[in-house]
């Protein structure tokens, strides 16, 4: 994980606004095609001869995000890259970042540099270039607003409604972990706001919590489909949950769906901390959300280009019906809803 700086307080009146944009968007390279960056009333970028892919996302203090247990750096990081993976979801390459903030006077400069560290750190890691943004005061805590810009060849961009009867339903990665840190990260909260004295026990539970503090959007698995010659006829990133994914691309593509329970990949210490939450593994993967794999479906005839690939995983098949089915370990088929994140009404 990211480590913090020690603290030190400036108070933000100190720079004020256009100070502190100076300040914290200084030396910042630029990897792909942007001619001008941060510095003048808006980014230059050369378009050349491929379509533009544009996302946006908005993150809320106190409803996606919560500091008492989330490091500012990690907050950078994780705010960057859930948009990154947004393009990569379209079979895109992620070039270009904004990003606007509105934060209160409890913040002092130091931790905007450490917001800023692990929004460079991301954009380093993706070669992406931070390219402008805004700041703003807000009364309510901090408010990030991230726009990412991307590019990708016309006949490689891949969209969620291109799922046809018979192709086969792949995920990167495992599926539950983010979830499952989530829950030791509001446990330990919880045992704090009782008992200040009592240090957090995380002992055992690294990858999940990496999974929800800094989770990576999956790059490689586009660079892995483009060396394989697979081109997806459809796809989307695990945000919310994989029923609810799967469900998108159906309705998209008004086809059905079969996955199988006994399919879905699920690391082992995701099935240790369900036991110890008593929560169902198939239901934390199904609905958990916030794991930032890359959902997609490929022709059938593409299968022995990704089989024993070790970073896929063939979980069902598309259907010509608009049937949308799990089928259990004993052969019984559940109708999928969607349960993830719903960050309007607030509830999972």
């Amino acid at each position: 994980m990211l480590e913090e700086k020690s603290p030190q307080r400036t108070p933000l009146s100190e720079l004020g606004e256009f100070g502190l944009i100076k300040h914290i968007t200084s030396d910042i390279p630029l990897y792909n095609d942007t001619v001008e960056g941060v510095g003048d009333d808006c980014a230059v970028i050369d378009a050349r001869d491929e379509q533009t892919l544009v996302s946006t996302d908005m993150l809320v203090e106190g409803v996606h995000f919560d500091l008492s247990y989330v490091p500012l750096t990690h907050l950078g990081y994780k705010a960057a890259v859930v948009n990154f993976s947004d393009i990569y979801a379209m079979n895109g390459q992620a070039t270009q970042l904004v990003v606007s903030l509105a934060v209160s006077s409890r913040f002092p400069v130091e931790a905007i540099e450490e917001l800023y560290r692990g929004l460079r750190h991301a954009c380093e890691r993706f070669h992406v270039d931070l390219v402008g943004g805004d700041t703003t005061s807000s009364t309510s805590g901090l408010i990030l607003s991230l726009t990412v810009i991307g590019k990708a060849k016309k006949e490689k961009i891949v969209k969620r409604s291109g799922a046809k009867p018979s192709d086969l339903i792949v995920v990167s990665g495992d599926l539950g972990g983010a979830y499952m840190g989530l829950q030791i990260l509001e446990r330990e909260k919880s045992v704090f706001i009782d008992n200040p004295d009592v240090q957090p026990d995380l002992q055992g539970n690294e990858y999940i919590l990496e999974r929800q503090l800094k989770p990576e959007a999956r790059q490689d698995v586009v660079k892995i489909l483009e060396e394989l010659d697979v081109v997806p006829t459809s796809m989307i990133d695990i945000s919310d949950g994989l029923s609810s994914e799967i469900l998108h691309i159906c309705e998209a593509s008004k086809r059905g769906c079969r996955i199988f329970e006994e399919k879905i990949p699920i690391d082992p210490t995701v099935y240790t901390a369900c036991e110890e939450f008593n929560l169902n593994t198939t239901t934390v993967a199904l609905n958990g959300g916030e794991d930032y794999e890359l959902l997609f479906t490929i022709a059938l005839e593409d299968f022995d280009k990704i089989k024993g690939n070790p970073n896929l995983t063939v979980i069902g098949h598309i259907t010509e019906d608009e049937n949308r089915y799990l089928v259990t370990r004993d052969n019984n088929a559940i109708e999928l809803t969607a349960q993830g994140w719903n960050p309007i009404k607030g509830e999972e």
